[in-house]
């Protein structure tokens, strides 16, 4: 993990509340199909996928999916594989995660004849797509909090509502583990509830496999037909505009980068992507107003140093600021002695410039573009209209390290 600056750390200690859990890591895994239904994994995928994402809404610390995906490929566990309670222990373990939220569940009939033909297509329901599985059936949960912390089992809680109504029960079972997990600092499950909207079930059917699905066009797919059948489903637009943003279509990742809930835990990274998009269409000013919207709670190295190139870019004088911040928060960073160096050069202030490309190249030496401006800078040679080589060459950063910063900053809290 990266160091950062305690100027920087105190602006968040100071300026972000936040619920903590004595900076535990949790894990939450897949619920376990014990049902007999076929093709209905996706429901425990969607349990777990909406307790992880509502107690990262609220600050926790908890591990992405991706981590989880990666520890079984290293145990050589299937992804949805019923484990073990050695294997939960084992799996938490090796995350070094603090608890454990795992469980189970079963489909109820409401009736024998219940059910429709199997399907599998995009967008179908979970009635459609299990034989036998009806929208008003029931499906009763039961999930499991394993502190591992100190090595004892928690408490269990257990749901059993309408398939119809997954989305509220998931809601319900969060609200719980965020009590179970931060006794007496969770918001009342009213206020809990006013930022999650009870979505639709098909909606959230195809969200899901689109998580789960390996091909790119299908989770496009899965992902467009997930709004269509509800627009206020967030997740979907922040996947949809990660996709877009990769492949460099930046005005359609805006747009839906701009789409994604302030609730959302994806919010400040969807935040910074949309300020990338912006700045690389040419929006400098709302690239601004993105950045800044991260840099107050978030004052990472990587949303500072993007603050100040867009702000270059406007002829702010802000932006040499910002671009000191960056460097002090990782002095070894060649792209921020680059972006100080280039600020300083523009406004005329060729020794001081000078002294940051000569220290980047310290570093780089094979950096051919600070050499040129230390070349300019030595000519006392500024700016030239229309000069493709001089003109905004501000260098961006695409990594997020939102994860890693709220680790330290727990870590530190801790100590205090």
């Amino acid at each position: 993990m990266r160091w950062l600056p305690l100027f920087i750390l105190g602006v968040w200690l100071s300026g972000c509340p936040i619920v903590r859990a004595d900076t535990d890591t949790v894990l939450v895994l897949p619920f376990f199909n014990e049902s007999g239904a076929p093709n209905i994994d996706w429901i425990g995928e969607s349990i777990a996928e909406n307790i992880r994402e509502s107690l990262s809404a609220q600050n926790l610390l908890v591990l992405t999916r991706e981590d989880r995906l990666e520890a079984c490929r290293r145990l050589s566990i299937r992804p949805n594989a019923v484990l073990t309670h050695a294997s939960v222990i084992k799996l938490g373990e090796a995350l070094d995660a603090s608890q454990v939220i795992y469980g189970h569940y079963e489909i109820v009939a409401r009736s024998a004849d219940s059910g429709a033909s199997a399907s599998g297509q995009p967008g179908t329901s979970a009635a459609d797509s299990a034989p036998g599985v009806a929208p008003r059936d029931s499906v009763r949960i039961a999930a499991r909090i394993l502190d591992l912390k100190h090595t004892r089992q928690g408490p269990e809680f257990e749901e059993i509502g309408a398939l119809e109504d997954l989305a509220s029960l998931e809601t319900h079972l969060a609200w719980l583990s965020l009590q179970s997990l931060v006794p007496g600092a969770a918001a009342s499950e009213e206020e809990f509830r006013r930022d999650r909207p009870t979505l639709r079930l098909d909606a959230i059917e195809n969200y899901i496999r689109g998580l789960l699905s390996p091909s790119p066009e299908q989770r496009h797919q899965l992902f467009t037909q997930a709004v269509r059948l509800d627009a206020r489903f967030s997740a979907p637009c922040f996947q949809l505009g990660k996709m877009e943003f990769e492949k460099k279509d930046y005005s359609v990742a805006a747009g839906w980068l701009e789409k994604v809930s302030h609730a959302d835990s994806h919010y400040f990274e969807a935040s910074f992507l949309l300020g990338l998009c912006r700045y690389h269409t040419g929006d400098f000013s709302g690239a601004e107003k993105s950045f800044e919207i991260v840099a107050g709670p978030l004052p990472l190295n990587e949303v500072l140093n993007n603050l100040g190139a867009a702000e270059s870019r406007l002829g702010s004088a802000a932006a040499l600021d910002n671009f000191r911040r960056a460097a002090e928060g990782d002095s070894a960073d060649p792209d921020y002695q680059f972006n100080i160096g280039y600020v300083l050069w523009k406004r005329g202030e060729f020794a001081r410039a000078a002294e940051s490309f000569r220290a980047l190249l310290d570093r780089s030496p094979e950096d051919t573009e600070a050499v040129f401006f230390l070349g300019r800078c030595i000519k006392n040679e500024g700016p030239r209209p229309g000069d493709p080589r001089s003109e905004g060459r501000e260098r961006l950063k695409l990594n997020f390290e939102e994860t890693a910063y709220r680790q330290l900053k727990a870590e530190l809290e801790s100590k205090h």
